[in-house]
């Protein structure tokens, strides 16, 4: 059976096979604590589900345009203005199913056989595939944990080709949940106007930022910069709405329009019933995030501490999102009850193994020697897992 050379190329998502491992073995009634996911572990907020039902009641059930309702993209403007300063128009938007999705449409947009694509790493598992499903070859562009898991701007520099198309930022970071300043933004937004590139803004995590720390929108800092990035959001993070599939992009007028003709043919419209929601999401009271953000915070201090302390191990402090890069260097190539970890692979395959605890590789990241906890999951879980991790490594 011959099937397409480029389809089997694209590997399976890692974080999502974890996933499915751990919930497989809770279903059979194993005792397991699952650190994979990467979705707050919070409801919705009540108001959105009572639009939602709102809009079944209403009879809101059918098709949508193709890229997204005019009263969403109008809340995304407003959104975009109120915490962004930025000025979008609906011609502009493009609502899909899920950031992931937009991710696709963005890259499908932008890219012809053979257009690189910068990607630093630490990356989100799903870039390089994404790129490579667009027939564009991602070009991955190493950082250190010295320098905060951030590239310099003579690194980038000496990425580009002349067949460099385009550079994603994900900041705050999955999987490092580091975050680019204003003046680290503006020096990449010289270098991607000078060499005429556009930047894939992912900006998913932008509400879950601590310590004082800013998130700043590339797009924000100038017209020229504007007119070469594709911010690319959703609810998904910021509103515990991962299963509803709302993502969307913010571009250029001819972008989006390029993008949403490829989604007519791919999906049609977004859920119709999410699309409301999405829109109380944007419009409604903001309470929860700080809610939530507050909750993540004290998480976040209390697992990067007790990391910090078993020997062995280590981690930098996140500066934003939801997860922890765990440096695991130090002890590759010593054996952990009856068996030599060689690798992330074998460290997570092991744990959960022998200790019951569901981590994700740093391989999957581009970041092997480290494995990634989130913690979008209780104290109490955190508190046993990093127990149980403690066991296992003594």
């Amino acid at each position: 059976m011959k099937l397409s050379g480029k389809s089997l190329s694209i590997s399976p998502s890692p974080t999502l096979s974890i996933d499915a491992k751990y919930k497989e073995m809770i279903a059979n009634g194993i005792d397991v604590v699952g650190f994979g996911a990467g979705e707050p572990d919070f409801d919705t907020p009540e108001h959105i589900k009572e639009a939602a039902v709102a809009a079944i009641n209403r009879g809101f059930t059918k098709y949508t345009p193709a890229s997204g309702t005019v009263e969403l993209k109008k809340a995304v403007c407003k959104k975009l203005a109120r915490d962004n300063g930025l000025s979008y128009t609906p011609a502009d938007i493009v609502i899909s199913n899920g950031a992931k999705h937009s991710l696709v449409n963005a890259f499908c947009a932008i890219l012809n056989p053979g257009d690189e694509v910068i990607i630093p790493a630490p990356y989100w598992v799903s870039y390089p595939e994404m790129v490579k499903i667009a027939d564009g070859v991602p070009v991955v562009l190493e950082t250190t944990e010295e320098d905060g898991f951030k590239f310099t701007p003579a690194q980038l520099e000496a990425a580009i080709t002349p067949r460099t198309r385009a550079i994603v930022i994900n900041s705050p970071s999955n999987p490092t949940g580091m975050i680019y300043g204003r003046d680290e933004l503006k020096a990449i937004a010289e270098i991607a106007i000078r060499h005429n590139i556009f930047v894939i803004s992912d900006e998913i995590y932008e509400k879950l930022v601590y310590d004082g720390n800013e998130h700043v929108s590339i797009a924000s800092l100038g017209d020229k910069i504007k007119e070469l990035t594709i911010i690319v959001n959703g609810v998904s993070k910021s509103y515990a709405m991962t299963g509803w599939r709302i993502g969307y992009t913010a571009s250029a007028p001819e972008i989006a329009k390029v993008m949403g003709n490829v989604q007519s043919h791919a999906t049609s419209n977004p859920c119709s019933i999410s699309q409301a929601a999405a829109v109380a999401a944007l419009e409604g009271p903001q309470y929860s995030i700080d809610t939530m953000r507050a909750e993540f915070l004290a998480r976040r201090n209390y697992m990067a501490e007790r990391i910090n302390k078993v020997p062995g191990l280590s981690c930098l402090m996140p500066q934003g999102a939801f997860y922890v890069m765990m440096n695991i260097k130090s002890i590759l190539g010593k054996e952990i009850k009856g068996k030599v970890i060689h690798n992330s692979d074998e460290f997570c395959e092991h744990a959960l193994e022998v200790c019951r605890v569901a981590l994700v590789p740093g391989s999957g990241f581009g970041a092997e020697g480290y494995v990634r906890w989130s913690y979008a999951t209780s104290m109490e879980n955190i508190e046993k897992g990093i127990e149980r991790i403690e066991e296992f490594l003594s």
